[in-house]
């Protein structure tokens, strides 16, 4: 991708909701602003939803999942998703510039924000085609004689998926597509700083596909009170959700009295384990640009390094050099692979948090503050901290931002000690020659997800979850299709 094959420059999103098959305006006309966050100006406006708007939303999902043969009709979906597939494929270059526009990512890094989630949709469209909803369970003696069993596995219902500001279109997609996929109507709500992922990818649904009305609905707004009453309405009979750690737990609180469905993805913390037979080089390189790439702004960073007392100090001065050489600037030039935070907000966010580090004993090597060549836009400089103590708080909350905690260790065992040393389990990392070694390491780790030597664990054919306070359930691969299925068991005579 470069930035000659489009046209480039800031642009706006639709700015209306699509609920009942209909793109529309909220009643009282209300609209918030979306800013670039590379200009820091006013790049268009959304109109703002309330929470009547969210329970019209609702409704006409609980109508088409009740009334109309969506649920039942698998060649139906399959026909839908894959114009779906092709409408996204024809209208990626507005959705590229859009999520540049809103969310500041980097034109250069893009593709796996844009290409890769419209390639899912063909996927979860096949996968779904494919799948067997009606298992043969074999037949089983029971006290009135034999009984066959089959196990049918049918949609869970109407999905309520919320998402967050990160990486938007792609999760827009993963939250909803193999949800639709296997029978569920759906109403999605995106984050308040990027309703343009969802808005648009609601208008190529009404404009460009046959999926009836009601059966996907898009829901913006500014108040978060509006998510909210999307968890806790009775109506709906599934949750799915990515975001904060604090807001999963408002969200299983909501579902509660209607013991909803609730599938999270949520904050993590991740070691990453730096054997000392490691090559250095490849992975404390790969290390800070991980860092740097997305701005930190990436639930599944490995942003605690953990280097061996041995060889310490040259792991600091590797990423040291590679921290300080990272291209930072404007999205839209080619080459840039980092660009702003999301807002001045979580600008300050990163930097209280860098802050805090410091003030607790934490060295800091290079960064901690705003580049001085990019006095415009949310830019963070690029942050190296060592001598981290594991139990501060710069090493135990997410950060959100382009920063690396480094802390020592001197044996395997304390290396695993210190990595499991927190609330979070999503991801995690080993670096080290002897793979076997990293391998036991890795099944050590208290985490949903290990990468060893720069081999990602992620991608949709392989579940990905999350354990302790990182998630419930899983996306991608054969358990996250079947999140949006429930199985039940049906006896009968054997025939």
């Amino acid at each position: 991708m470069t930035t000659t094959e489009t046209e480039t420059g800031v642009l706006a999103g639709d700015e209306r909701m699509l609920i009942d098959g209909e793109l529309q305006l909220t009643g009282s006309g209300a609209t918030f602003d979306v800013i670039h966050p590379a200009s820091e100006q006013v790049a268009g406006t959304a109109t703002d939803g309330t929470v009547d708007d969210m329970a019209r939303a609702v409704g006409a999902a609980r109508r088409a999942f009740d009334e109309t043969d969506w649920s039942r009709d698998l060649d139906f979906r399959y026909h839908c998703l894959t114009q779906l597939h092709d409408a996204l494929e024809r209208n990626k270059e507005r959705l590229r510039r859009i999520l540049i526009t809103e969310v500041g990512c980097p034109v250069t890094v893009t593709g796996s924000q844009i290409e890769s989630p419209i390639e899912e949709v063909k996927h979860w469209a096949e996968h779904g085609k494919n799948f067997d909803y009606l298992v043969d369970n074999g037949l089983h003696d029971t006290p009135l004689g034999p009984a066959r069993r089959k196990i049918h596995y049918e949609p869970v219902g109407v999905v309520g998926a919320i998402t967050p500001w990160n990486v938007p279109f792609y999760l827009n997609i993963a939250e909803t597509v193999p949800a639709l996929m296997a029978g569920n109507t759906v109403v999605l709500k995106p984050a308040q700083l990027t309703p343009w992922s969802g808005t648009e990818y609601g208008r190529i649904v009404a404009e460009e596909t046959d999926i009836p009305a009601g059966v996907f609905n898009v829901v913006v707004s500014n108040a978060n009170e509006v998510g909210a009453a999307l968890s806790a309405d009775p109506r709906v009979d599934m949750i799915t959700f990515t975001g904060s750690t604090a807001t999963g737990r408002a969200i299983l609180a909501a579902g509660a009295p209607t013991v909803k469905k609730t599938l999270l993805e949520l904050g993590g913390k991740s070691a990453h384990i730096v054997l000392d037979d490691a090559d250095f080089n490849t992975a404390l390189s790969m290390a800070a640009m991980m860092a740097c790439v997305m701005s930190g702004q990436s639930c599944i960073l490995p942003s605690r390094i953990l280097l061996p007392r041995s060889r310490y100090d040259e792991g600091i001065e590797i990423l040291k050099t590679m921290m300080e050489n990272f291209p930072v600037g404007d999205p839209w030039t080619q080459g840039v692979m980092q660009g702003p935070q999301i807002s001045d907000t979580q600008r300050q966010k990163v930097l209280g948090l860098i802050k805090s580090g410091v003030d607790s004993g934490a060295r800091l090597v290079t960064g901690g503050g705003i580049p001085e060549n990019l006095p415009v836009g949310y830019y963070t400089q690029a942050t190296l901290l060592a001598d981290v103590d594991p139990d501060s708080q710069v090493a135990q909350e997410e950060i959100f931002g382009p920063v690396l905690t480094v802390t020592p260790y001197g044996s395997d065992d304390e290396a695993v000690a210190i990595a499991n040393n927190t609330i979070y389990g999503l991801s995690g990392e080993v670096s080290g020659g002897d793979l076997e070694r990293a391998f036991n390491i890795a099944t050590r780790m208290r985490t949903g997800n290990v990468t060893i030597n720069s081999k990602s664990h992620f991608g949709i054919g392989s579940p990905f979850g999350g354990t302790k306070q990182s998630g419930l359930g899983y996306r991608n691969g054969e358990e996250g299709y079947k999140e949006y299925l429930d199985a039940k068991t049906i006896g009968m005579p054997d025939q």
